[in-house]
């Protein structure tokens, strides 16, 4: 033994006892660079990741990705339309009411569990309740159903916006075909309208039915493989290259949604169209499928079981407040889906005013060529005057001449009533509302090519802030999981989903896109929130999560939550996929079908395989589950397999090294290595490490990265109760 040993063993063990009782005693003793470091204790694996896990830049950084994340296309083009349908201004009080119980509850919750246990969502769950670790790949497997047709979309809007650099706008009217001796309008184009026509058959090219596949449409090839392409490159380094993507996808849809709102203020009929979209209709609150119906948009417009809520906390420090992020970012979303509807509802104003006056026109000319034969000059006022333009008030007096005279003639006459608000109340939602009805009332406003590129490039940027949070619910509990380098499953779960999504860009692809969306998502994730709830309210306990919560946060949540996650929340979520399951089977599955010969849609069913599709993927969906449950309880797989041991000490302090002893020294212990031997120590599992919460590692003495001493299991020192 080298005559140094013992002088060196004194000075470790001085040093290990002074530090042990540091950490067990909580006095400050470090430095303030150190007053954040913390004892991990665990095997290496889960100690190197969690060392080296990747952090937000800024608070800044995490909100806008929580926000692009939550803010979607759905805000654009869903809650506008089920503010029309449901009750106008009446709307927003079962869904401000809907979202404080049910969507700020779950929201915080899965803040929580992410920023806690600081894994994805199998991480998670594994964490919490082995048995019910199949949420996690559950939460994976409808992220990726999800995203196969999401990002479908966002290639329609591409296609769009690459189209929209044009003056005229390309669907600005209907296009003409010549023959051997004359010109006429596409009868497609005649029966339908100019933008009905450009979305089903110029940018679709649409087939009559899911049956006839049609062939790949190559130009909606071409812009999903520029979608994917985008995901990919702000996604392969994970939070470190989406983070500052979030910056621009996240602020600007604001900034084109508030220039769309004082540009559409300036034209006629906008405010037609929000006093319509505030009109309430109290007798429709009272309804239960308005309820139904706001609860389930709560539900999806915060991305709940998603994963993606999940992965982006656990990127945070353990001390962050996330309860003010999670009502911060349900509220900004709330704002966002009003400011949407504004804007939205002006817009379809200012187009129910332009499609009124030329309603007017056509009838007047039917009115004048009656006059004389079937219509009196006597019925027609005095200051109406038929060379210069007819007002839609003048109309509206000329009709309740006319059908007050020849009450049993009048529709003989074949005169349409021309009501602004007729036009209003047709209900328009999804890819009618941006593909069809905005890109109609854009061709009328003035520079349109300019709106039409601002608003699809918004369409683009809200999808955009979606998919980074949905990937990243699938790549990040991946990655925590299996190990694997986040920069390959990146690229290749983008290559996959690409080559899937070829399904989504046939000529049929639109009545897919239908189906997915429809059956992929909706029963499952509800299942998923649902098992969610009850693992931390009613497995782990609500009261052992107060205490974590109080030792995370630094104060006690109010004791609203507890009873929201222990009693309201998870009875409402029942209530909700019962109604949910109900309505499935009420109404059988179907699509809208576009029909070429009639230039119209036409509700089909779904053919026997369709039918089969649709329930393989609620199947799939939620096969997980029930497969790690069995598996578990059966002993079939370790229940402590893939749970996560952590113990973290706010306070702590670093061991230096202060000697390099020789390999053949007893010290070498120290370096998880037996004199004379390169083999590592026999029981990694019980290394303990210090991590200290900024700066870059140095190297440890056995390759791995950490700060202080790797210290095996020696025999002349006591086992650390930890």
């Amino acid at each position: 033994m080298p005559k140094n040993s013992k002088a060196v063993k004194r000075e470790l063990d001085d040093d290990v006892r002074e530090s042990v009782k540091d950490l067990l005693s909580n006095e400050d003793t470090c430095d303030d660079s150190f007053k954040k470091s913390s004892l991990i204790v665990g095997g290496g694996s889960d100690a190197e990741d969690d060392a080296a896990r990747p952090a937000w830049n800024s608070k800044l950084q995490y909100i806008l990705a929580q926000v692009g994340y939550s803010v979607g296309l759905g805000n654009v083009w869903r809650f506008p339309y089920l503010c029309q349908k449901n009750g106008g201004g009446a709307y927003l009080v079962p869904y401000l009411i809907l979202l404080i119980v049910i969507g700020i509850p779950l929201f915080f919750l899965e803040l929580s569990v992410g920023q806690r246990i600081r894994r994805g969502s199998i991480g998670v769950w594994n964490y919490i309740s082995p048995r019910l670790g199949g949420i996690g790949f559950a939460s994976c497997v409808v992220c990726f159903f999800v995203a196969l047709y999401y990002n479908v979309i966002i290639g329609w809007s591409l296609f769009y916006f690459s189209q929209s650099f044009q003056q005229p706008l390309p669907w600005h009217e209907c296009p003409l075909v010549k023959n051997k001796t004359t010109m006429f309008v596409v009868p497609e184009c005649e029966k339908s309208s100019a933008t009905t026509y450009y979305w089903y058959r110029e940018a679709l090219n649409i087939s009559d039915s899911i049956s006839e596949s049609g062939g790949l449409n190559w130009r909606m090839t071409i812009c999903l493989l520029a979608a994917w392409s985008m995901v990919c490159l702000a996604m392969i380094k994970g939070i470190q290259s989406s983070g500052k993507v979030m910056y621009f996808s996240s602020l600007f849809p604001y900034v084109v949604l508030i220039c769309f709102l004082v540009r559409v203020l300036l034209l006629k009929g906008s405010v037609d169209g929000i006093r319509h979209m505030f009109t309430p209709k109290l007798e429709i609150m009272l309804e239960a499928k308005v309820w139904r119906e706001a609860a389930t948009q709560v539900f999806f417009a915060l991305g709940l079981g998603f994963g993606g809520v999940i992965a982006f906390s656990s990127y945070n420090k353990r001390d962050n407040n996330c309860h003010f992020d999670a009502v911060l970012v349900s509220f900004i979303n709330f704002f966002t889906s009003v400011l949407a509807t504004l804007v939205v509802f002006a817009v379809l104003g200012f187009k129910a005013n332009i499609m009124n006056a030329k309603c007017v026109a056509l009838n007047t000319k039917k009115i004048v060529a009656l006059l004389g034969n079937e219509v009196s000059h006597d019925l027609i006022p005095h200051h109406i005057n038929f060379s210069a333009t007819v007002s839609a008030e003048d109309y509206q007096q000329m009709t309740e001449i006319l059908r007050g005279v020849t009450e049993k003639d009048y529709r003989r006459l074949g005169l349409d009533s021309c009501s602004i608000e007729e036009e209003l109340n047709k209900a328009v939602q999804g890819t009618g509302l941006a593909f069809i009805a905005f890109t109609e009332a854009m061709t009328h406003f003035p520079a349109s090519p300019f709106w039409s590129v601002m608003f699809f490039l918004m369409l683009v940027n809200l999808g955009m802030g979606s998919m980074f949070g949905t990937i990243e619910g699938i790549i990040t509990p991946l990655v925590d999981t299996f190990k694997v380098r986040k920069e390959f499953l990146t690229v290749g779960v983008c290559l996959l989903a690409f080559f899937i999504g070829l399904l989504f860009v046939q000529r049929s692809g639109n009545y897919w896109v239908a189906m997915f969306d429809d059956y992929s998502a909706t029963l499952p994730l509800l299942i998923v929130v649902i098992l969610e709830n009850v693992a931390v309210a009613w497995i782990y306990g609500t009261d052992k999560f107060f205490e974590d919560l109080k030792d995370m946060l630094g104060f006690t949540p109010f004791r609203f939550y507890y009873y929201m996650w222990k009693y309201v929340t998870p009875l409402l979520l029942i209530l909700l996929l019962g109604s949910s399951v109900i309505q499935l089977g009420m109404t059988p599955p179907s699509y809208s079908a576009w029909l070429e010969d009639m230039a119209s849609e036409k509700s089909l069913k779904y053919p026997p395989w369709g039918l089969a599709v649709c329930i393989s993927l609620v199947v799939m969906a939620i096969m997980p589950v029930p497969v790690v449950f069995f598996l578990r309880y059966f002993n079939i797989i370790d229940e402590n397999a893939g749970v996560v041991s952590t113990i973290s000490y706010k306070k702590g302090c670093i061991i230096k090294e202060s000697v390099r002893p020789e390999e053949d020294d007893d010290a070498s212990l120290i370096h998880a290595k037996s004199p004379g031997s390169e083999a590592p120590s026999p029981m990694p599992g019980n290394s303990i490490y210090r991590k200290q919460s900024g700066g870059v590692p140095d190297a440890a003495p056995n390759g791995r990265y950490g700060i202080g001493y790797l210290m095996a299991d020696m025999p002349d020192m006591p086992e650390s109760d930890l």
